[in-house]
Parts: C-alpha cells; structure tokens; sequence
C-alpha cells in the first residue's frame, strides 16, 4: 500500500493546490456569516465564550480551513443525520500526525450539519508549549484534554471531540493505519456522569496524509514532543515534504450510543462499556474503509 501511496502522488497537484493559498483572502464561503451567528454560542462584550471561543478568529482562517476542507482534502461528510440535539461526545479515530482528523471533523460539523455545530476538540497536553498554536486552537474551539474541561462543557451544553487513543493514535506508524490503539476510559466516565450521548466518528483519509514509516524517539524526547516522525518525503524533500498529502477524506458520522451506570462504577465495568464504543468505532472504519477501497486520492469512503 505504501509503495501505492508513492506512485500515485502527483506532486505537481500537489503544488498547485497549495498556490491557492494565495487567493484567500478574496474567497468567499457561502453562508458562513449565517452559520456562526446560528452558533450555541455566549459571548462576552470582547467577543469571546467562557471557554476562549472567538467567531472572529474563525472568521479570519476560515478562508484556509474552507480550502482545505473542499479543495485539498475534498472532504465529504455522511451520518450527520444521526446526531441528537443537545450535547455530544463525538470519539474519533486518530492518525496522520498532526490533528487533521479533528479539524476536517469539526468543519463539518460547522460548514455542513443542520443546525451548525462547534464541536470543543480535546488536545493534548504538549499543545500549549508550541507558540502561537495553543492560543489559536483556543480561539477556534479546542481545549486542553482535561477531564474538568470536558465536564464543564458538557454541563453546559457544549458538545466536544475526543480522540481516546491520544497520541499513541495520532503518532502511529502507516502499517498500522486505522487499527485503534488503546482508548483511555476517562470520557465514559464524564458521559454517564453528564447523560450525554456518544456518536462514532470515523475519519477516512487524513491517515494517509502523513505515512510514518519511523518515530525517533530520542529526538522527540530532545525538542518535547510525543514523536518525531520520519516519512517517505520528509526530511528526504526538505519543506516540501512537510506537506500532507493530498488524500481524499470522508467523514462518517454514526449512530449514537447511550450508557446507563454511575460515573464512579468499578474499572472494569467502565472498560466494557468503552470497548463497546471501540468496536462501533472500528465497524465504522471498517465499513468507510471497504466502500474506498484503495482509491486512497479520488475514492469517497460512503
């Protein structure tokens, strides 16, 4: 698949979908302004929520998301007919490196679903040592992935996206693309404690974008951070291969899953009703994974 992968990178495409960065400041995204004033949002008089949200940050990178979103990835979103009103825990799939998954998730929601929806995305921890990235995040939604965060949110109706494989998920390697990795438990617990629904969320593509074939772990450990991956274009192509690649995304939203119990039930308990949310998860994947096939930079995976 990997050798697949190489021959069929175009990567004049490549260049080309990139120069349109430089025409963003002159698109427009229909019904945008519509969208974020329809928004479950509280503002304060300098336009920000209690949690960092500013729909003017929004705004003003939207222009980059949206090109990434339609042009780049040529995202396309199915199931958004499944999720409830009210407050979600949205648990996705990670890998690709970097949280693509979670950004080409959450324009969905914003761009696509009916009403529009912010989904508060739960980082990792090393995310507020990287400078002006932390502040950024904030303002376009995401927070640190601290259970008093998520509590919060829930509690007042917010819905957020955690992705319980953490970075044991996001940093994988490519031979082990869309195999979750271990859930952590806490966001069950914060579920039933706040009786919110749970939606699967697989994200087909954005684990092809960049395919780690090595972590050095010694040189991540050395600059902070959870990996340093190497891939097949980087550092061999210098910036270039900085660029993920331009794999087509779909996003699968399935059915929602309810638990009943206590928050404070015993381990074992809390495992079996997360396992249960692992193999929706990977049955979505799977599904998404055989409508694609192997048309990894043209095949919609719905």
């Amino acid at each position: 698949m990997l050798k697949r992968l190489l021959m069929e990178t175009d990567f004049e495409k490549l260049k080309s979908l990139v120069s349109k960065i430089e025409h963003l400041e002159v698109m427009e995204i229909p019904g945008l302004e519509e969208r974020l004033d329809r928004l479950n949002v509280e503002l304060n008089s300098a336009g920000f929520d209690r949690w960092g949200l500013h729909p003017e940050t929004l705004r003003k990178f939207a222009p980059i998301m949206y090109v990434l979103y339609k042009k780049y990835f040529r995202v396309e979103a199915t199931g958004l007919e499944n999720i409830p009103e009210g407050r979600v825990l949205y648990i996705g799939n990670h890998g690709g490196q970097i949280p693509l998954d979670a950004m080409m998730a959450g324009l969905a929601l914003l761009l696509e679903s009916e009403p529009p929806r912010i989904a508060r995305a739960m980082v990792e921890r090393w995310v507020p040592t990287v400078p002006f990235v932390s502040s950024l995040f904030t303002r376009i939604g995401a927070m640190i992935g601290d259970p008093n965060n998520c509590r919060d949110l829930l509690l007042h109706d917010q819905s957020v996206m955690v992705f319980p494989e953490g970075v044991r998920g996001s940093g994988k390697l490519f031979k082990d693309r869309y195999q979750l990795q271990r859930f952590g438990t806490g966001f069950m617990r914060l579920a039933l404690e706040t009786n919110t629904p749970i939606i699967p969320v697989a994200v087909i593509g954005t684990e092809e974008t960049y395919p780690s074939v090595m972590n050095l772990k010694r040189l991540a450990k050395l600059i902070g951070a959870p990996y340093f991956p190497v891939t097949p274009f980087f550092p061999l192509l210098g910036p270039l291969g900085l660029l993920p690649l331009p794999a087509k995304v779909t996003v699968r939203f399935g059915k929602p899953l309810y638990f009943e119990g206590k928050e404070n039930e015993s381990e074992d308990l809390i495992r079996e009703k997360v396992q249960a949310v692992k193999d929706a998860l990977q049955a979505e994947i799977n599904v998404g994974l055989e409508i694609r096939g192997e048309k990894i930079f043209t095949g919609a995976a719905k």
